[in-house]
């Protein structure tokens, strides 16, 4: 079984969360969401800042510059899924899977999809979404 590599994010990107914590997920950010997971252990709440690359009507995309293996993804796939603060409402999301780059960018607006071309990494993870927490 495939098994991703884990990347631990630098410690500023850790302090960047904090900080992006608080704004994301607002109607006037509509960049920044929020994803509330539990975790699979230990059963708590959490709440991970992440940058949506596109949207269709039926999800969102999201870029993982550290990796496919990181915490908050492995807690939503166990789970089947969270909800998902984004643009002022908050959403149920299922169904945690993997996409390639050009499905995410082909998702995106027209500038994000320039800006995130360049930086985005070939792995993107897309969330179904559902009204409602």
């Amino acid at each position: 079984m495939y098994e991703p590599e884990k990347r631990q994010p630098p410690r500023a990107a850790q302090r960047v969360n904090k900080v992006a914590a608080k704004f994301a997920g607002r109607r006037f950010l509509p960049v920044w969401a929020l994803v509330r997971h539990r975790g699979r252990k230990s059963g708590k709440s959490y709440e991970t800042p992440v940058a949506i690359i596109g949207s269709t009507p039926e999800g969102v995309y999201i870029g993982l510059p550290w990796g496919p293996a990181t915490d908050w993804i492995r807690n939503l796939q166990t789970a089947g899924g969270g909800s998902l603060v984004w643009k002022g409402q908050v959403f149920a999301v299922t169904e945690p899977g993997f996409v390639g780059k050009a499905e995410a960018l082909a998702a995106a607006p027209g500038l994000r999809r320039r800006l995130a071309g360049r930086w985005l990494p070939e792995d993107c993870l897309r969330l179904r979404l559902r009204p409602g927490s």
